[in-house]
Formats: structure tokens, sequence, C-alpha cells
């Protein structure tokens, strides 16, 4: 499609890299204007082509499952409104009316004697776990900025990840370049029918009666599933009991979906997890690369005992990054650190700074929704790599320097259209839509339903 006499570029680089058929991406249209800020990286471009491809991704599977072809030639319309405030959705949550805390004490920026470092400590393992590597000697942020400010920024980060916690040293140039997304076909047989054996959907929700094991925290992966979720899909997310989720997250993200503890360790949780493993036709992983391999539940076990099984997979750092980073944890904020886009974001001072919105996150989890949907089109049978990093190198490599302005532009944006309030675990949320449409409901709180599978 174009927009203003030039073409979307950023729509058909997110499509392409999917594996659609190019002359699809002139179905999206683009309505509204929305706004996620100023910034040297073009943030609203990622939004907008990242909702645009899952909108292609969900257009194609409904007509799969409508028994015609997936040249429909029939508009997609997205509002940008819609993509800006969904993007920034956990600050437009509120909590019984309270607004909740998105960054704890000791997470930020902090001056090392040779640079920046940028720590995580939103949850409280990750927190103590950076109290104890760096000795200090109580969890408040002076103690913590003295203690950076005598060491290298690279000395943290190895101190902090030794201990199990995160620090990155803010990276003065991008990163290697990474894959948007990777695809693994598995050795069996894929089942070309199998998105016309669903049946027919009904309109909008083009992954009704899907299963999909959500293993997934945090945003990119849970924004994923909750798309999902509001598309159809029976969506099943599972934790383990001894690593609570927050409840701001789960606020947030658990729309469109339900939320059960199992732990695998234990014989009898094993095995309700095996059985709900067995009618599943889609698993969605965010845990670092190698946890689930310890359980015997990595991406080539689950797809060689299943080979129809979709598995998508999401990590933080890339397959492809050298050692030790490719299988270490990392959210959003510290892979913009680490990759080069703090420093790129910095301010007149020199102090790093972020993009706009955590675009690695949302934008990666729109994707993965669609290449879900994609595989689910085509017939199963395959494995889907996602990364942060992989994001990231294309935001500064794929889309920087394209046709729109950085940040989709300063054009008058409110998001009240798109901000609702809706009943749920939590008491009454006020949050922002999909670009998709309204869930039926809000989120029960998180480890509270039960681990079974709705009927078809």
């Amino acid at each position: 499609m174009t927009i203003g006499g030039e073409r979307d570029f950023g729509t058909a680089q997110a499509w392409e890299a999917l594996g659609g058929a190019p002359e699809l991406v002139e179905r999206v249209r683009y309505a509204g204007s929305g706004n996620l800020g100023e910034g040297p990286l073009p943030v609203g471009e990622l939004a907008r082509a990242t909702v645009g491809a899952c909108a292609l991704a969900a257009g194609e599977l409904g007509a799969v499952r409508a028994g015609g072809t997936t040249g429909d030639p029939s508009p997609l319309v997205v509002d940008e409104g819609a993509v800006a405030t969904a993007f920034v959705s956990e600050r437009h949550l509120r909590v019984s009316g309270r607004a909740p805390v998105t960054f704890a004490p000791l997470s930020g920026f902090w001056p090392a004697a040779d640079g920046w470092v940028r720590t995580h400590a939103n949850y409280p393992h990750h927190e103590a776990a950076l109290v104890r590597a760096l000795g200090l000697r109580s969890p408040e942020p002076e103690a913590l900025r003295a203690a950076v400010a005598g060491r290298t920024a690279v000395e943290v980060q190895e101190l902090a990840y030794a201990a199990g916690g995160l620090a990155v040293a803010v990276a003065e140039r991008y990163g290697d370049p990474q894959p948007l997304v990777e695809t693994v076909r598995t050795t069996g047989e894929r089942e070309p029918g199998r998105g016309r054996a669903l049946g027919e959907a009904p309109p909008g929700r083009p992954v009704a009666g899907v299963r999909v094991l959500d293993l997934t925290r945090v945003i990119a992966g849970p924004v994923a599933t909750r798309t999902l979720g509001l598309l159809g899909a029976d969506v099943l997310r599972i934790d383990t009991p001894g690593l609570p989720e927050a409840d701001d997250a789960y606020a947030d993200t658990g729309f469109g979906k339900r939320s059960a503890l199992l732990d695998l360790a234990r014989a009898g949780d094993r095995e309700v997890f095996e059985g709900l493993l067995a009618e599943a036709d889609v698993v969605v992983t965010g845990y670092r690369p190698g946890a689930l391999e310890r359980h015997g539940l990595g991406a080539r076990e689950l797809s060689e005992r299943r080979p129809g099984l979709v598995v998508a997979e999401l990590c933080a750092w890339g397959r492809r990054a050298p050692q030790p980073w490719a299988g270490r944890r990392g959210f959003d904020s510290l892979v913009q650190a680490g990759y080069g886009i703090a420093a790129a974001c910095a301010g007149p001072d020199g102090t790093p700074g972020v993009l706009p919105a955590q675009a690695l996150d949302h934008g990666t989890g729109y994707l993965l929704a669609a290449g879900v949907m994609r595989a689910l089109a085509g017939g199963g049978g395959c494995r889907l790599r996602f990364s942060l990093a992989g994001t990231g190198s294309w935001l500064v490599r794929g889309l920087a320097g394209g046709a729109r302005a950085a940040g989709g532009g300063a054009a008058a944006y409110s998001a009240e259209p798109w901000l609702r309030e809706t009943g749920s675990g939590y008491g009454v949320l006020r949050h922002a839509v999909s670009p998709f449409g309204e869930w039926a409901g809000g989120p029960s709180r998180w480890g509270t339903d039960r681990a079974v599978w709705l009927p078809r």
C-alpha cells in the first residue's frame, strides 16, 4: 500500500519476514492518528507495521478457515490511535484508580567508572540478587549508585548475572544484525488442510477453537497470547508457584486468557501438564534458552513429540547472539541498553535514554501472534523463533531512515477513545483496548484458574 505517495515499507518488511505473500500487504489500510512521541528511531513505524502484519495474518487465517484463498482483496483497517494506545498499555492501566509502579527503585541507569549500566530489579528475586552481587548494605538507590560508581560497567554486569541478577553495560554502538523471525520446519508431516479442518471461524475470531498453551511472562509473550485470545483462541497460561507474577503486570496482560499454576517437578502436576500438552495446538514459550529443556520441554522435544504442533519461542538476546548472551535473561529495557538503542536515545548531557514505548516488547508480541496465525493457516508443524534483539535490529537497520518520520509524526492524538473500564479479579481496571477490538471481560487473578482446556 502507499501512504502519501510512499510505499508502506514497514508493514511490507514485517510481512515478508513472516513469509507472507507480498501482494497481500495492499489489504492493510491505516486510519486515524497516533503519536508515540518524537525520537531518533521510527518507533511509530514499528508499532503500526507489527500490528498491520498481525492484521494480515488474522485475515489470512480467517480466509483459509472459510475454505477460500489467502488472496482476499477486502481491506483490513487498522486505527493508529488504537495502536499507539496499546503500545503503552501499561502506562494507561489503573487498578481501582491506582497507577501501577512500572519500575522499582533499583531499576534504571547508573553511572559506572567508565560508562553507564542499566539494571532491572522489578522482581524481588532479581532485586535480592543485585543487592547480593554488589554487596549493598541496603536495597536503596544511593547504595546502588555508590557501588556502581566504583566499578566498570562490564564488571557490574558480570557480577550481577553471576549472582542471578540483571544489569547490562550500555553499549555505544548497535549490536550485530539479527533476524526478525526464524522459521524451523519440523521433521514430521505438515497438515495442509489443518486450517480448514478447524472449521469456519466467526467474524473477527480467526483463532476460535485453537488451544494455546502459554508459557510466557512479563510483556512480549503475554501481549502475543492476549492478542490470540481476543481473536478467539483458548489461551491457558501456566506458571510455576515459586515464581509469582507481579499483580500489575498480569492485570495489564492477562486479558483474553486463563492462568493456572503447575509445579513440573511434582509428578501429579507434570501429569496434568502432559495432558494439556497432548491437546494443545500451539505452545508459546518465553523462558530463557535452556530453562524448559531441563524439563524435557524444549522446542525441539515438543516438535518431535507432536509434529503438527506450532511452537513459538521468544527470548531476549536472540539465538544467534554470541555466548554467553544467547542464553541470558533480559527485558526490553536491558536489550535497549545492551543493543545500543539507549545510547542512540541519549540526552544532551550524555545520559542514556529510552524509546518512547517498550516497543521491543509490544512489537515482538504482535509479530509472534502473527507468526502463529500464519503457521496455523499453513498447516502447523513448525517452530518459530523471535527475540527482542531481533526486533531491535530491525528497528535500527530495516526501519531507520525510512519514509515516515521517527515516532510516527507529531499529529494531535488522544488516547481516551481507546480506554475502557472493566471489572477483573483485581477490581475495576482502566485499560487500553486492543487494536483488534475489545475483550469480553477482565482477567482473573494470576494463578487462580483450573488447569483444563475449555470444551471446543
